[in-house]
């Protein structure tokens, strides 16, 4: 005789809670340091935007403003150990 599955009532997934609209930025500026610190990781790699919580447009603003932000030596690039 089959067993009959009981379901689990699914809970809603967590809304993501966009970091720049909660401070009010408009434009990801690269010298904003500590803003930007935000979106990496400890290995200092890019957060995704599923992470994150920005849009597609946030998050290349803010992977541009990174990757400026290194090349001026104001942020670490990543620091992966193979």
């Amino acid at each position: 005789m089959a067993r009959k599955r009981i379901e689990k009532p699914r809970e809603a997934p967590k809304a993501r809670r966009n970091a720049l609209l909660a401070k009010g930025v408009t434009e990801v500026d690269y010298k904003d340091s500590v803003l930007l610190r935000t979106f990496l990781t400890e290995r200092g790699k890019i957060r995704g935007s599923r992470v994150t919580g920005l849009t597609p447009q946030q998050q290349k603003q803010v992977a541009v403003a990174i990757k400026n932000a290194r090349e001026m030596a104001l942020l670490p690039y990543s620091s992966g150990q193979r």
